[in-house]
């Protein structure tokens, strides 16, 4: 199974050179506790259509959450690349439910020819996934998109060690997509780059998280890998917001890409 068929994006029609629309139904697979499209599955399918319609890999794409895709409906998507040049594809897309615009993406594609390369970010240290506690939820995971993810904790703290008091801002955890033995790509690390919010929670030792406002994902490089290790970095929280970001590694330590957020912070009632 590839990301596109993980996602179940399918093309509505036939795409012109610089203009195209995909379609993607919200099935529970994809869907949170909230019975709503995981937001990070919201912006992988616009990331599948633009690398589909350019033929080009993903550099960086920032999405803008705008309202939500509930259970049963049909996020279609509408992708249109504004320049193409010799190296770069600079493309928008929308993501819409009826008249009603759920996503607002920009992004850039392509790729170049250049001697120099270097990676300065280190993957922190950690145990291999199959020795390590599996996270604990603080809903029922049983027909959501979690459900589809094997997640591995490395540090991070428990239910019952969320104590009200705040950390490093740090949590790092192996996640594995269960339908993507074969390894990731950029609409796979859109998916995974939306845990930002759960390490809202994890920061502010509460049962909680938030509703992410944006993703920005950059992708580095891309090698196969079936586990990947998120390094998520809380910068703050203020006025109700959370702001940070996550490094996705790949088990052989290469930085595959990162992911920054701001989302609205949510807390349970017993711990608000």
């Amino acid at each position: 199974m590839d990301s596109s068929t993980f996602l179940g994006l399918e093309p509505r029609g036939t795409a012109g050179a610089t203009n195209g629309r995909w379609a993607m139904e919200v099935v529970p697979g994809l869907a949170t506790s909230g019975r709503f499209l995981f937001g990070g599955a919201a912006l992988a399918g616009v990331v599948a259509a633009m690398e589909q319609l350019s033929r080009r890999p993903l550099v960086w794409a920032t999405g803008q959450y705008l309202s939500y895709a509930r259970l049963g409906e049909v996020l279609e998507i509408d992708v249109l690349l504004s320049v193409t040049g010799n190296q770069v594809t600079q493309a928008r897309g929308i993501g819409r439910v009826g008249g009603r615009e759920v996503i607002a993406v920009n992004a850039a594609l392509g790729a170049r020819e250049f001697d120099l390369d270097a990676q300065f970010a280190v993957a922190p240290a950690a145990p291999a996934p199959a020795a390590l506690p599996v996270r604990e939820h603080r809903h029922p995971i049983e027909g959501t998109v979690h459900e589809r993810f094997e997640q591995r904790v490395v540090s991070g703290r428990g239910l019952d060690e969320l104590d009200g008091t705040s950390n490093d801002g740090r949590t790092t955890m192996w996640v594995r997509i269960r339908d993507l033995p074969g390894g990731v790509d950029a609409a796979a690390l859109a998916v995974l780059g939306d845990f930002v919010p759960m390490g809202v929670g994890q920061a502010l030792g509460v049962r909680g998280g938030g509703n992410s406002l944006d993703n920005t994902l950059r992708v580095v490089r891309l090698v196969p890998t079936e586990w990947v290790l998120l390094d998520i970095l809380i910068d703050a929280v203020e006025r109700g917001f959370g702001h940070g970001s996550v490094r996705m590694y790949a088990e052989d330590g290469t930085l595959l890409a990162t992911a920054s957020q701001t989302c609205i912070v949510r807390v349970a009632k017993e711990d608000a």
